[in-house]
């Protein structure tokens, strides 16, 4: 069987690492960081884990990739997250120059699209909605089974 290596693919590796964050008891975001099809970076929100607001998982997925390629700029590479990025992230991803941001479901509440695509790099490309419906159901889903 070949393996077709698309936004697809890598939203559902980001999948399995928030379903790895849901199952910790953390909000179920994942994130995986790509260069030449090549997963190099997971990440998945540990904030309570670590007991730290900041590990989101884009930062801690960033922070691997940036120790991996041993550079700060990471602009051959894709994030895959789950939710769209808060502005803490956003701002991160832009100080990485991060060439590509996809992102699953959006967050109308603390979302960085709120405040505009220009909190992030000039040269980033930004794409969103790849599955979306999961991505939205993971985070709808565990919200209710807290209520």
């Amino acid at each position: 069987m070949l393996t077709v290596y698309d936004d697809t693919y890598f939203m559902k590796q980001a999948l399995k690492e928030a379903s790895l964050a849901a199952a910790a008891g953390e909000i179920p975001v994942g994130a995986v960081v790509v260069t030449q099809e090549r997963i190099i970076a997971r990440g998945h929100n540990q904030t309570e884990q670590l007991t730290d607001v900041t590990a989101h998982a884009e930062i801690i997925a960033l922070t691997a990739a940036a120790n991996f390629l041993g550079a700060k700029y990471l602009t051959d590479c894709t994030l895959y997250v789950t939710l769209e990025p808060c502005v803490m992230c956003a701002g991160a991803l832009a100080w990485a120059q991060l060439g590509r941001i996809v992102y699953g479901a959006g967050d109308e509440k603390r979302g960085f699209m709120r405040h505009g695509r220009e909190l992030l790099h000039p040269k980033t490309k930004l794409e969103f909605g790849i599955l979306h419906n999961e991505c939205a159901e993971l985070m709808t889903g565990f919200f209710k089974s807290r209520r």
